[in-house]
């Protein structure tokens, strides 16, 4: 059954990533971006893995991404093959506490430069709570020394009832009683989402470490210093 309280779930393995498998993933991801793929990735680039209902995908950009970023889904294989090994090891201590997750979905590449952030949002659990497979946590892991540049992860908790849909779950569809789920718009672009008051969580992670976080908890990035932030994303499912 899956518990509300794993869609709003926060943590952290360590030492997920050792420190010479950071340094191969940095060289595979630069020979993959080259001299040219920071342009299609980044500022040529008119896809997003966000979603509004009723926007583009440019204005979905826009609201997230609005100084742009580097996104990449077709990573190369030996980077999945990298990050698919550490996910294997260390899924025992992801799943003690969402032991709802059956899989993930593919890896996806993101490096923010000089400025770049991503705006406070929830993910959802997506693409429709009522079907599988359910989307009950996203994954980060950074390779960059956030110290350094700046770029901090963060949540933001908040006690209003803003953020909820009015209808609990319906029972016989995998959910614990009293189940709700957050609306379509928890982000930026709607104006009850900008005015709800909510308390900001940074953390900055050491480089390697895997933070883990529920599909409803409110996320984002805090704008880079200096230097380039480089990191992976995958979601977790239960399928």
């Amino acid at each position: 059954m899956i518990h509300i309280a794993e869609t709003l779930s926060i943590r952290t393995v360590e030492s997920f990533l050792k420190s010479n498998e950071i340094e191969r993933l940095n060289d595979v991801m630069d020979d993959a971006l080259g001299s040219l793929g920071r342009d299609r990735y980044g500022a040529d680039r008119h896809t997003t893995i966000h979603e509004i209902p009723g926007h583009s995908p440019a204005e979905a950009q826009d609201v997230y991404e609005p100084v742009g970023r580097i996104e990449m889904t077709d990573i190369p294989y030996e980077a999945i093959s990298l990050l698919d090994q550490a996910l294997k090891l260390h899924m025992a201590a992801i799943t003690r506490t969402l032991p709802s997750v059956t899989g993930h979905r593919p890896w996806i590449y993101l490096e923010y430069g000089a400025g770049q952030y991503i705006t406070p949002h929830a993910d959802g659990i997506a693409p429709d709570p009522l079907t599988h497979p359910r989307q009950i946590a996203a994954a980060t892991v950074t390779l960059t020394d956030i110290q350094d540049t700046g770029g901090a992860f963060y949540v933001e908790t908040t006690g209003s009832d803003s953020v909820w849909t009015t209808d609990e779950a319906p029972t016989g569809l995998g959910y614990a009683p009293g189940m709700l789920f957050a609306h379509d718009g928890t982000d930026m672009s709607s104006p009850w989402f900008r005015a709800m008051p909510r308390t900001r969580w940074s953390v900055a992670p050491a480089p390697g470490t895997l933070v883990v976080f529920g599909s409803q908890l409110v996320h984002g990035t805090e704008p880079v210093r200096a230097g380039r932030v480089r990191k992976f994303l995958t979601l977790f499912v239960s399928e």
